[in-house]
């Protein structure tokens, strides 16, 4: 599959079948986001795969005023922790208000997902959950901050990707002289 056509196919998704999710999967997606950039290759990141009874308990953890219900129905998650970026000593001391940790996070995540994606699963990235608890479930340290909980399954047939249109797009500009940023949407919608 192309990148265009993996980026197009990937989504949010919130109905899961009851399919376990084979373990080789899952350490794949971790393998490809390991493979995401960071600054200074620091890598600040650390994968926990959560599956069986202890993925039915954290899915508890994920939800709460009214968020993320369909977490139930997942039967995998993969919990990512931000470790202490190791950046090289010159660079560290000329960029200490950048905090790259979040953007590398990011970036790792991103990967994860897209390879998810290229072995027929789904994801949704979570950002509210009970870290504490979550934490304890795991015996994972206080000290290592909990930033994301990606749910990851199968989708539920039948199942049709939600996408937003072209035509919804706002966060982008263009600055080209030669081609209008209007003509750009038209060409991407296909008019």
């Amino acid at each position: 599959m192309d990148f265009f056509a993996l980026a197009a196919e990937r989504e949010s998704c919130r109905e899961y079948s009851s399919q376990p999710v084979e373990l080789e999967k899952l350490t794949r997606c971790v393998e490809a986001a390991q493979m995401a950039p960071s600054a200074c290759n620091s890598q600040p990141w650390h994968f926990t795969i959560v599956t069986g009874d202890k993925a039915k308990k954290l899915a508890k953890l994920v939800q709460g005023g009214g968020f993320n219900r369909f977490a139930d129905q997942c039967s995998a998650f993969i919990v990512v922790n931000e470790e202490p970026a190791k950046l090289n000593p010159k660079l560290s001391g000329l960029v200490e208000q950048q905090k790259y940790a979040s953007i590398d996070i990011g970036l790792a995540t991103a990967h994860l997902c897209f390879a998810a994606t290229s072995q027929g699963l789904s994801t949704c990235i979570l950002g509210w959950f009970q870290e504490s608890d979550i934490q304890e479930l795991l015996d994972i340290p206080a000290s290592k901050r909990i930033r994301l909980v990606i749910t990851v399954g199968y989708a539920a047939p039948p199942h049709t990707p939600r996408k937003k249109s072209v035509s919804l797009w706002r966060n982008w500009s263009l600055m080209r002289n030669d081609v209008s940023q209007k003509h750009l949407v038209t060409a991407l919608q296909g008019n």
